[in-house]
């Protein structure tokens, strides 16, 4: 079921994602070589607590996983395309790539969030990977307007992916967001135009497109989150969570 969010939900959750942006944009900052995962993670909880907001991911047990989500922080590296689990002993090196992925309980309502970053210099290839997948949530966003479709994001992104060499992973998606983490409409990141769920205002989605290096396949870690790629080629990922309004979408994670 679609959940259109009140005025009164819709401030709480600007002030929520304005929030959050904040808070990924500081642990972006803290990536470099030397740094744990972990040390990412407790950097997040600590910005989280700060503000005297919830992290969403901590603790929470999607459907079909057989524990709790142990972080409040998913720290996907290099081939890990996303729910990469922190840990001491995952140490950035020079040349990585991270995504760095967050969700943020804000005045009892949800917003999501994620980026890749660098870790010290890296190659023009792992650069080309990153700026494209930012731009492909860019075009994804600037079709969510009202009256379009689901279809017609996952067609934007796909086109515009497609001639950059990349492959989209396709069994994972954006979603719908606010009163809970994951809401419908499942938001996918390739489809036709003029297809799926009709776009309204008041509504509030997730977009976030995942671009493989290599092939679309993945496989999931025992640990029962991490998904990798299945060549273990390099993955980025960019999410943004928008509003979608009478006009053009607002991004309610803008920095």
């Amino acid at each position: 079921m679609i959940i259109i969010k009140t005025p009164e939900e819709i401030e709480i959750l600007r002030e929520g994602g304005k929030r959050l942006a904040t808070i990924l944009h500081k642990v972006a900052e803290k990536v470099a070589p030397g740094v744990s995962t972990k040390d990412l993670d407790n950097y997040a909880f600590e910005l989280i607590k700060e503000m005297g907001d919830t992290p969403a991911f901590l603790n929470y047990q999607p459907e079909g996983a057989d524990r709790p989500y142990p972080a409040s922080l998913c720290t996907s590296v290099n081939d890990e395309v996303v729910h990469g689990i922190p840990s001491p002993n995952k140490i950035l090196k020079e040349g990585d790539i991270i995504a760095i992925d967050l969700g943020l309980k804000h005045r009892g309502l949800f917003t999501d969030m994620a980026i890749t970053v660098p870790v010290g210099e890296i190659s023009g290839g792992s650069k080309k990977l990153i700026d494209t997948t930012k731009r492909a949530l860019e075009i994804g966003i600037s079709v969510a307007q009202s009256g379009n479709t689901t279809g017609d994001i996952g067609h934007a992104i796909e086109s515009f992916v497609r001639h950059h060499g990349y492959s989209i992973v396709e069994v994972l998606s954006g979603h719908g967001v606010g009163k809970y983490i994951h809401e419908d409409p499942y938001i996918p990141n390739f489809g036709k135009a003029g297809k799926g769920v009709k776009l309204v205002p008041g509504m509030v989605v997730a977009l976030e497109p995942m671009l493989n290096n290599g092939t679309k396949h993945v496989k999931l870690d025992p640990d029962g989150y991490t998904f990798h790629t299945a060549d273990g080629k390099k993955s980025a990922h960019f999410e943004h969570t928008i509003l979608i309004t009478e006009g053009s979408p607002e991004i309610l994670t803008a920095p």
